[in-house]
């Protein structure tokens, strides 16, 4: 027998008991009064695990959000996608629709962008996102929307757009003055690790970004605060990016 008004959301991702969305939603149901929701981790080994997580608690799921290494992988699993995440080509927050379709959105661009915007000056109009994932692919999405030109670094090259690390040069780093992390490097228990820039060309004038916000500040932004960077960790875009899921799952 189904009860009535349990609801249960989650996570969906890999290696991912440390995770802010359990404890951030869990937080959010408390303070709301909705005992019958709940917030847990589905964490899987690969992606073809996701349909048997869904035929297990589909009477119950509210919604799920998805983080690394399945924002892209999880697309074959969508019956839709709105449209930002279709342009994105990835997807952090699932809907469940009242057709029983599968619906997949992406509101890790909007929690970028609000957290970001404050933080730019007139000279910020270049900038270098180190990574190639999912995630990466909404950080450019608010880039672009903004009018920020961008280059991607990565350590292999899927085209000859894309740079190395090795090709991170003074005058590079010069024009580039908006620096934005997008790997798992650097994120705890590693947090003695960094993404392999040359951090002595970096001045007060240029903007270091990391998604990773544990620790608080990581090898990344602490080198770049050194030099006289502004730096910003990514714990207030994962709090916009919730809200925004939180209301997409309200809505309609």
């Amino acid at each position: 027998m189904v009860e009535k008004n349990k609801k249960i959301f989650g996570l969906l991702g890999k290696n991912i008991e440390y995770s802010f969305s359990r404890g951030y939603f869990s937080k959010k149901f408390e303070n709301l009064q909705l005992e019958q929701y709940k917030y847990v981790n589905f964490d899987i080994e690969k992606i073809g695990d996701f349909p048997f997580i869904i035929r297990k608690e589909k009477p119950h799921l509210g919604g799920i959000n998805v983080t690394i290494p399945y924002k892209e992988e999880v697309l074959q699993f969508l019956d839709v996608l709105d449209e930002t995440a279709k342009e994105i080509g990835a997807v952090n927050t699932i809907k469940f629709l009242n057709n029983g379709q599968l619906k997949g959105y992406n509101s890790d661009s909007v929690g970028f962008e609000k957290s970001l915007l404050p933080l730019l000056e007139k000279h910020h109009k270049n900038a270098l996102i180190l990574g190639t994932g999912g995630a990466s692919k909404a950080v450019a999405f608010a880039l672009k929307k903004n009018n920020i030109k961008f280059k991607f670094v990565s350590r292999n090259p899927k085209d000859q757009e894309t740079l190395r690390y090795e090709d991170l040069t003074k005058n590079l780093l010069e024009n580039h003055q908006i620096i934005i992390n997008t790997t798992p490097v650097g994120t705890s228990p590693n947090i003695e690790e960094s993404p392999n820039i040359p951090y002595q060309f970096i001045t007060k004038n240029h903007l270091l970004y990391d998604l990773i916000y544990n620790p608080e500040v990581t090898q990344f932004l602490s080198k770049g605060r050194i030099n006289g960077a502004i730096i910003k960790n990514g714990y207030e875009m994962l709090q916009l990016q919730a809200e925004e899921s939180w209301r997409i799952w309200n809505e309609g």
